[in-house]
This record gives C-alpha cells, structure tokens and sequence, in this order.
C-alpha cells in the first residue's frame, strides 16, 4: 500500500520560511518522479514544484519560482520542500504527489492528474 505523508506545515508569519516534508512508502520511491500541490480555501488546486526520480531537475510554479526550493532524499524515501519569504496569498493545504509511471516526467508535469499517489496534506497559513 502507498503511503504519502507530509509534515511541516503551519502558521508562520509573512516573510518567513517552512520546509515541508513527504514521506513515502509502499513504491519504489527513487525511480518517480515527485510534486507538490497546494490548494488554498475556495480555489482549485495548483502546482507548486516538481522533481525528477534522481533529483537532477526541478520545475516551479510561477507563484513560488525564486522563494522555494524542492529536493529529495531517495535514501530516506522523502521529498522536501524549502519555502522562503512566504506570502499571505501561500496560505493553503500543500500535497505531495508521486507520478504516475517510474523514470519519466513528461510536459504535463503540472497537471494534477499526471499523478497517481497523493498525500493527506499539510496545512500551511501565513500571517500577514
């Protein structure tokens, strides 16, 4: 059974930093591709970030490029993601997500439905 499990979330204050993490199980974490979702009250979810099953590419949405960071850890089966200089328009439930098919990450990526695992989500709210 897969398992997607974020942490770090919570309230932080406007300008500050988090870093959220994905804890997988269950699949063969280092041959998928990873991305993290957010989903903020009342809109639809959007891409945050994605990257490649070795970590050597990266992708971001237009709303974080420049103030986060995804990487991974394939010895520890979790992906990360290093946000800075947060912003109250931040605030939303984040979700990590594995791709839907082992050594690949085609154009697409930001398309929710390119992802087959989904975690709970984290709830992060930014104070302004």
């Amino acid at each position: 059974q897969v398992q997607l499990v974020e942490s770090g979330g919570g309230l932080v204050q406007a300008g500050g930093s988090l870093r959220l993490s994905c804890a997988a199980s269950g699949l063969t974490f280092s041959s998928r591709a990873m991305g993290w979702f957010r989903q903020a009250s009342g809109k639809e979810r959007e891409f945050v970030a994605a990257i490649t099953w070795s970590g050597g590419m990266t992708y971001y949405g237009d709303s974080v490029k420049g103030r986060s960071t995804i990487s991974r850890d394939n010895a520890k089966n979790t992906v990360y993601l290093q946000m800075n200089n947060l912003k109250a328009e931040d605030t939303a439930v984040y979700y990590c997500a594995a791709y839907q098919a082992e050594y690949i990450l085609r154009i697409g990526y930001q398309q929710e439905g390119k992802y087959n695992y989904w975690g709970q989500g984290t709830q992060v709210t930014v104070s302004s």
